[in-house]
């Protein structure tokens, strides 16, 4: 989901080879996922001086601990918005259930899980925070020109034995991450499993799919096989990008052919239940202005909006990532906003009630700058097991010397060491925690993470952090009947485990 450089698209093709943890890109264009901002108070006490921003009134010292927002009435840092009631169901979801439907509009956290990442990154599906999560987005399925979909890494998918895994099973039975994320679900019946198909390096097989009726169908009818015989609750797209009328129009035509097969397995296997259709889409305006997107909302139940990249190593001066607001004191370092692509997407017919704001887990480098706006050369190793230059997880920030400071015009956090002269755009609890108060204002669905290994354990967990701001979640149980499945762990509901 992250903009790569042609080189980064080059490793991130590897990611298997060399086993790293490396973010999938969903644009070569600067605009892609979305990254957030807060404010916080400073510490009481600081063992070193606080470091003052190039760039004076602009920002100011942000550090880890309590924000000193206030979540509790609808007053905050953003002018003329009020918060809106956000109902909810409070009956408790049954695990005995394998249908429990319980009706909720609570708010949706979300959390993109990679199957690479249980290589390099050695991230697991028992690490996902299961608990303090709606969704979980399992990237990447894979499909071919005819359209079939199909698992992108079998191993890791389907046949990874974990230490509780029995080498005596009998028939066909689903292991990895699939059995692991079924698992999940029985424990955690609020989570639902998303299957997500295409990623930057699958999009440009999607206009030769999306254009053909033959194609459409076959990607449909596998994709839902797919998602019933794995046990999931749903399909997610990652098109980057629908390039002109005809492409978005076939977009849509995809999208509906998708929600006709959902529903059709649905009305004939599981007939209260609703699977979830959502798409990953762009914060930037040369790619949603492209979308007929009143059109496409017609089917989906969410948009992922990607708002971060938005600055990066292909750019001339140095800027904020994933800034809410533009700031107009330092125009090179808010290209950019996510609150411009959250009212273009409003004002072109999308439901606010399906729009969930995308968060990265990763910060974006500028070295050898004077400060936000400035020239910068070069953006610095990375984190080794990104290898991708200038990309820094966020649980290695803020790095050693480094200040970390808040752009309050931009809602925007980052940090700076003079001494290296190395800027980091990213987000840490606070701008979280501010990123969910405004999502709560602006009447959103809820968030979204890119992508789990990059985050913290504990209280500097943004996962957590956003959990605690949007308090109320959507308690709407997910689904563990699948008779239909291929797999007999599957079909009979992992029975015993």
């Amino acid at each position: 989901m992250i903009a790569f450089t042609p080189f980064i698209l080059t490793l991130s093709i590897l990611a298997v080879v060399f086993g790293g943890a490396i973010p999938q890109r969903r644009s070569d264009d600067p605009i892609c996922v979305g990254q957030k901002t807060v404010t916080v108070t400073a510490p009481a006490a600081s063992s070193s001086p606080v470091v003052q921003p190039p760039l004076g009134d602009a920002t100011q010292p942000v550090s880890y601990g309590n924000s000193s927002l206030s979540t509790s009435d609808s007053s905050s840092g953003f002018p003329n918005i009020s918060i809106p009631p956000k109902p909810y169901s409070t009956a408790a979801v049954s695990p005995s259930s394998d249908n429990a439907i319980s009706n909720s509009s609570g708010y949706e956290n979300s959390l993109y899980f990679t199957n690479w990442g249980i290589y390099g990154a050695n991230y697991q599906p028992q690490s996902l925070p299961a608990s303090k999560l709606t969704r979980v987005y399992y990237a990447f399925a894979s499909f071919g020109s005819d359209g079939k979909v199909a698992s992108s890494d079998p191993y890791a998918d389907l046949q990874k034995h974990y230490p509780t895994d029995s080498w005596n099973d009998v028939g066909n039975n689903a292991y990895g991450c699939v059995k692991q994320l079924y698992l999940l679900k029985k424990q955690n019946r609020q989570l639902k499993v998303i299957l997500s198909i295409g990623g930057w390096n699958d999009s440009p097989k999607f206009p030769a799919v999306a254009s053909s009726d033959t194609a459409r169908q076959t990607f449909a009818q596998s994709a839902v096989k797919l998602v019933t015989d794995w046990g999931f609750d749903g399909i997610d797209i990652d098109w980057e990008y629908p390039e002109n009328a005809a492409q978005a129009s076939d977009f849509v035509k995809l999208l509906g052919e998708l929600r006709k097969q959902l529903d059709a397995w649905t009305a004939a296997n599981a007939r209260e239940y609703h699977f979830l259709l959502t798409v990953a889409s762009s914060a930037g305006p040369e790619h949603y202005n492209v979308l007929d997107l009143k059109a496409a909302d017609q089917f989906l139940d969410s948009w992922n909006l990607m708002a971060y990249d938005y600055a990066g190593s292909w750019d001339t001066t140095s800027g904020h990532q994933a800034n809410l607001f533009p700031n107009p004191s330092i125009p090179g370092a808010t290209k950019y906003s996510t609150d411009k692509a959250i009212k273009d997407y409003l004002a072109k017919g999308v439901s606010a009630s399906k729009i969930l704001l995308g968060l990265p887990t990763y910060g974006r480098a500028f070295d050898m700058t004077a400060g936000l706006g400035q020239p910068f050369h070069g953006v610095g190793p990375g984190s080794a097991t990104l290898q991708s230059p200038g990309l820094w997880l966020y649980k290695d920030l803020p790095r050693p010397g480094a200040t970390e400071l808040y752009d309050k015009t931009a809602n925007a956090s980052y940090s700076y060491d003079p001494s290296s002269q190395e800027l980091i755009s990213y987000d840490n609890v606070a701008s979280a925690r501010q990123k969910g108060m405004y999502l709560k204002q602006k009447g959103l669905a809820g968030s979204f993470f890119w992508e789990a290994s990059g985050d913290k354990q504990g209280t500097e967990s943004l996962v957590g952090a956003l959990s605690q701001e949007l308090g109320t979640m959507n308690v709407r149980s997910n689904l563990l009947n699948y008779p239909t499945s291929q797999y007999v762990n599957i079909q009979n509901g992992m029975a015993g485990a």
